[in-house]
């Protein structure tokens, strides 16, 4: 299989790059699906999940569950889509699934998911090691917080994309096994971790999709110092504040989520009151999302 995302595949790159900006959405409402109940979707709603899916990477979707806080919600939606094997972490609930609202004190305290702190770009697991990188992320939110917490998005591939066109090099040195070093420490999951060497942009060698790790944190991160990837780096940072037309931003609210392969977001800000206490599921699959392969998409 000739996956588009190697370097020296160019006439592939050609083609899936042509498909993938054809009609390619450019608002939130684009990615956007209504559904029922996404513990028993109909037929019609799983195809328009997964069309959205094969385009983007990913889906929101708004459903008539409202703040009911059944775990089953999300999970039995990943499922329909083979999002079944959990990353799970130390600070997760016992099921595997994460409790994402704010804690005070406590072994969650020195974590910013759980404080009303604005998250900067990333994809999640960053910091896992080549064996268990995170390839599917949904987020499910049972209450929305009073004010802020609103999320930006961005499809990894675009991001390749963009990078590859502008300057080959870039994606050359951003695939590079030590591009990028997260340094040891404890990390979200509870557990002492060594320093997680790794590339930013990797293909699976299986099936050809493309996969990102990245944060644009500027702590307790180490990336390659020479001239190429500290381009790569500056120029990918730029992409993100800007007002990218494939960059998508809103506000998850009660009953609404996202099922993604494990896209570029961040997180505003946000402020509770005693009657609105923010809450969201989270959930990080080794699985990518059923259907949604390059090879099944684009054949190549």
């Amino acid at each position: 299989m000739q996956s588009p995302f190697v370097l020296e595949n160019e006439s592939a790159y050609q083609a899936w790059r042509s498909r993938k900006l054809e009609a390619y959405p450019t608002h939130l409402g684009q990615i956007l699906v209504e559904i029922n109940d996404p513990r028993s979707l109909t037929q019609a709603e799983h195809q328009a999940i997964l069309q959205v899916c094969q385009k983007t990477n990913m889906v929101v979707y708004a459903s008539k569950t409202g703040s009911d806080p059944d775990k089953d919600i999300p999970r039995l939606l990943g499922k329909r889509y083979g999002l079944e094997r959990l990353n799970c972490n130390m600070l997760a609930d016992d099921d595997g699934l994460t409790s994402l609202r704010v804690v005070e004190g406590g072994q969650h305290h020195d974590f910013i998911p759980y404080s009303n702190k604005p998250i900067k770009w990333h994809t999640d697991g960053y910091y896992n090691t080549p064996e268990h990188q995170i390839w599917g992320l949904q987020l499910h939110c049972v209450q929305s917080s009073a004010e802020g917490g609103e999320n930006a998005l961005l499809d990894h591939e675009i991001a390749y994309l963009l990078m590859r066109d502008e300057n080959p090099g870039f994606i050359r040195a951003l695939m590079q096994s030590d591009a990028m070093t997260i340094p040891a420490r404890v990390e979200e999951d509870g557990v002492a971790r060594p320093d997680a060497v790794g590339p930013v942009f990797s293909v699976h060698p299986e099936s050809g999709d493309l996969h990102m790790r990245y944060t644009a944190r500027t702590r307790s991160i180490v990336w390659k110092q020479d001239d190429l990837t500290l381009a790569a780096v500056a120029f990918l940072e730029k992409l993100l504040v800007s007002d990218l037309p494939f960059i998508y931003r809103g506000r998850l609210e009660s009953g609404m989520g996202l099922v993604s392969n494990n896209v570029l977001h961040d997180r505003a800000g946000f402020n509770d009151t005693p009657d609105k206490k923010r809450l969201l599921y989270r959930a990080r699959y080794y699985d990518r999302i059923a259907g949604t392969g390059v090879s099944e998409v684009y054949g190549l």
